[in-house]
């Protein structure tokens, strides 16, 4: 009976695990904690279980075994299976079949079996299921069979099939491959453009703690795109004007570092250090780009920026150098950049002291004589928003002379009244508080930029010298070019360059009118001397045979009229100049002048400063002006003439005696001058004979399609010339020009020409047709032929006349012998009869 107890002793398997359950799923709370802690009685059960007997039916009589290691064989048998299932099965293209999502809102594929029909076929029939499987299969299947084949073929050392290559080099393929790459730029630019704003919002939030995530922001602009580099540029940029602090930063020398310092000391040391090693890489990427035409744009802007708003940190002379350098770039933008930013210099002289002043002048003088005055006149107009301080320390001085003086009548009255000496302590007082006043004044002269009044005067006598030295270059240049000088006619530097002949004579003109107060009496007469050659240079180069010669405009010519008299204004006629060859030029230059090549503006600058500011005028040249302004107003357009007119009729109430011009005398107006005969061709105004002629062209600008025009011509005819005193008209001829250009012009001349209605209404459409009259052809062809008859017959007889008297002209032929066969009388013969 035992035995056969023990045979029927089975082994009972254990139960099955539960599933794989990670750590990091498992979660305990606090309160399970505590429980078990407290009730630890009921977990003593576990410590009497029997763990030989489990094993012993789970397992068997085997003793190495237990049931833990039986668990672990059936994990691992599970993972092998599992396995096999995986590479056994393909997953369908996601194209062509639908996915499952499951509850957990995950997708799952369909898959299929690797040997669905070749497992179950004959070795025989597997070579025709082949045939039929590559038809079944789809996308992904054929490209993972080419991949695995052409595997083997490389391992193997053979040659890739065909068939294989074209599989894979599918249309699909390819634009899937170029989806991928946009995809991939697209993510890359957005990730590196938040990366940008992360690193920016850090350091502008604690640029102390972040001061190391400039260089990463700098390691940004190495990529090959070119948006992220502009964008990391300018997100740069924004830091750094954020971040700089308002003094310049001083690296600690050796003996420095050798010393002890407090940890504060030392994390402003590495801050600034770091700073100034991130803004010195950026700078140099900004030059560097700068040379690159895709990036020249935005790094001509990031430099114009820091200067402009940070123009006192270091590196400034390195920025203000790459500004200057641009200042006659031939991209507009970058020109208008840079010079904006040189006269926000010259304007906020407070923010750098008037150091970079000095240097961007020097820079400039040193950029035109290099260039040889061939430079865009944006380079120098920059000149004019220089502002020269004349009365430098003079609230200084007359501080100082007021406490002298005061101190002189204290002693004084001291002396006078005896009065009693002062204690000790108010002393003592007084010079603790001069003490402290020297001392804060001092610290606040090494806070600011401003420097002393000797400094400031230094300074200012430095820029006005460059200043002058780069205007009578630009002077000689001229004077040279247009063939004055022999020494430099045949130098090939003469060409005209990009700008022009002369492109830095207009805006050199202005700046001498401007700041010719500050210029020494004695360079003012060479002054005078070379605005009247070049006002005259049209003279001078008729004489000369070369042809490249490089003749002056008429606007310029002009502004040399305007800048002698600007001159002459400022310094009180202090000069003892005759403006008489100005007089001359501008008399030539009113008939020279057109309207689409020169400047209109100029010559109504020059009819106001010249002819209607001068009270001292001779009559001769009045009349002469008055004459040449009047035919000048038929010849051109509306602006032109209503600032001739406004100034014809400034100079004729200011010269009474030239009204007598109005009256219509035979032969002349009734004041006869020393010239009994009008020269309208004549170069100087004396010698034109004026009062010899009458206004006759009035008479026409009365007819003139511009009301304006017409108006103001009937008032000037219509002047008496018994008024002595008359009012003089508050219009200028710059503010007529101005109101009357093209630009400004609002006028629509009106058109006489009626419209004829065509249409005809239907109930007054037979009635008006009986009024009109129907022609005749035949008595309208009689008219026509009569006409062209008489026509004809005065052509004809014109022809008949010029025949008779052409034969009348001719000798016959007798007479012609007649005057060979006479004998010619010797004047002997004559003596003796």
């Amino acid at each position: 009976m035992g035995k056969s107890r023990r045979k029927e002793k089975k082994v009972i398997p254990p139960p099955q695990l539960p599933p794989d359950v990670g750590e990091e799923e498992i979660e305990f709370s606090d309160e399970d904690v505590e429980f078990v802690k407290e009730n630890k009685e009921y977990a003593r059960f576990v410590s009497r279980i029997d763990t030989t007997a489990i094993n012993r039916q789970c397992v068997g009589e085997a003793k190495t075994k237990t049931v833990e290691d039986k668990y672990e064989e059936e994990r691992s048998k599970k993972k092998v299976a599992e396995e096999e299932k995986e590479s056994n099965e393909i997953q369908v293209d996601p194209v062509d079949v639908l996915p499952v999502k499951t509850l957990d809102g995950k997708l799952h594929y369909r898959t299929v079996t690797k040997r669905s029909k070749l497992a179950e076929a004959e070795p025989d029939e597997a070579e025709e299921d082949v045939l039929d499987d590559e038809n079944v299969l789809n996308k992904s299947q054929r490209r993972a069979k080419a991949k695995k084949s052409k595997k083997e073929a490389k391992k193997q050392g053979k040659e890739v099939p065909k068939e294989i290559i074209e599989e894979e080099e599918t249309p699909q393929a390819a634009v899937l491959a170029e989806v991928k790459e946009e995809l991939s730029a697209e993510e890359t630019f957005e990730n590196k453009k938040n990366r940008l704003a992360e690193l920016g919002m850090q350091l502008l939030s604690d640029p102390e703690a972040h001061i190391r995530s400039l260089k990463e922001m700098l390691d940004i602009s190495k990529e090959e795109n070119a948006k992220i580099v502009k964008l990391c540029l300018l997100s740069v940029l924004a830091v750094f004007k954020d971040i700089i602090p308002g003094y310049r930063i001083r690296l600690p020398t050796e003996k420095e570092l050798e010393m002890k310092v407090s940890k504060e000391v030392k994390k402003t040391r590495f801050y600034e250090s770091t700073l100034l090693k991130a803004y010195k890489s950026y700078l140099q990427k900004l030059v560097a780009f700068e040379r690159q035409p895709v990036y020249s744009q935005v790094a001509n802007r990031c430099i114009c920026t820091l200067l402009d708003a940070k123009p006192h940190f270091n590196y400034r002379d390195n920025l203000l150098s790459a500004v200057v350098g641009n200042i006659s770039s031939p991209d507009e933008v970058i020109r208008r950049l840079c010079c904006s930013t040189v006269r926000s210099l010259f304007l906020n002289e407070g923010k750098h002291g008037g150091e970079l002043t000095v240097q961007a002048v020097r820079l400039i003088a040193d950029q035109v004589k290099s260039h040889n005055c061939q430079l865009h006149p944006n380079s120098i107009e920059v000149f004019m928003s220089i502002r020269f301080d004349e009365d430098i320390g003079k609230r200084d001085r007359e501080e100082a002379n007021k406490k002298k003086f005061k101190k002189n009548d204290k002693r004084n009255n001291q002396e006078e009244q005896n009065q009693v000496q002062e204690n000790e302590r108010k002393k003592s007082k007084r010079e603790m508080m001069s003490k402290i006043r020297d001392e804060v004044n001092a610290d606040y002269k090494g806070v600011t930029y401003e420097p002393d009044a000797m400094e400031r005067r230094k300074m200012q006598t430095v820029t006005l010298s460059a200043v002058f030295e780069t205007y009578f270059r630009i002077l000689r240049k001229t004077m040279y070019s247009i063939g004055e000088s022999s020494t430099e006619e045949d130098d090939t530097t003469l060409n005209p360059g990009a700008f022009g002949p002369h492109p830095l004579l207009a805006p050199c003109l202005d700046g001498l009118a401007k700041f010719t107060q500050q210029l020494d009496l004695d360079y003012l007469g060479d002054l005078m001397n070379y605005l009247k050659k070049l006002a005259s240079s049209s003279s001078l180069s008729t004489n000369l045979k070369k042809k490249k010669t490089k003749l002056l405009t008429v606007s310029e010519r002009l502004r040399c009229c305007l800048v002698a008299f600007k001159v002459m204004r400022s310094n009180l006629n202090a000069l003892n100049v005759d403006l008489q060859d100005f007089f001359v030029q501008l008399y030539n230059l009113i008939l020279e002048y057109r309207p689409g090549r020169d400047s209109g503006e100029v010559l109504a600058e020059s009819l106001k400063i010249m002819l209607c500011d001068d009270r001292h005028q001779d009559m001769q040249k009045a009349a002469a002006f008055v004459k040449r302004l009047a035919t000048f107003a038929l010849c051109f357009g509306c602006a032109e003439s209503m600032s001739a007119l406004v100034t014809l009729k400034n100079l004729l109430q200011r010269n009474v005696k030239c009204r007598n011009l109005l009256e219509n005398d035979v032969g002349g107006g009734s004041v006869s001058g020393s010239i009994a005969k009008y020269q309208p061709y004549a170069t100087d105004p004396n010698l034109s004979g004026a009062f010899a002629s009458v206004l006759w062209e009035l008479n026409l600008l009365t007819k003139h399609y511009h009301p304006a025009i017409s108006t103001l011509a009937g008032t000037i005819a219509n002047m008496n010339t018994s008024q002595n005193q008359t009012f003089l008209s508050a219009v200028t001829p710059q503010q007529a020009f101005a109101d009357y250009s093209l630009a400004n012009e609002t006028f629509e001349p009106k058109s006489e020409s009626r419209k004829l209605n065509t249409k005809r209404k239907r109930d007054s459409g037979g009635e008006e047709g009986k009024d009109v009259p129907e022609l005749d052809m035949g008595e309208l062809k009689k008219k026509l032929k009569e006409n062209f008859t008489i026509l004809r017959g005065i052509k004809e007889d014109e022809r008949v006349r010029m025949e008779l008297q052409f034969e009348k002209k001719k000798p016959t032929k007798k007479q012609s012998n007649l005057a060979k066969k006479k004998p010619t009388k010797s004047p002997k013969s004559k003596k003796k009869i």
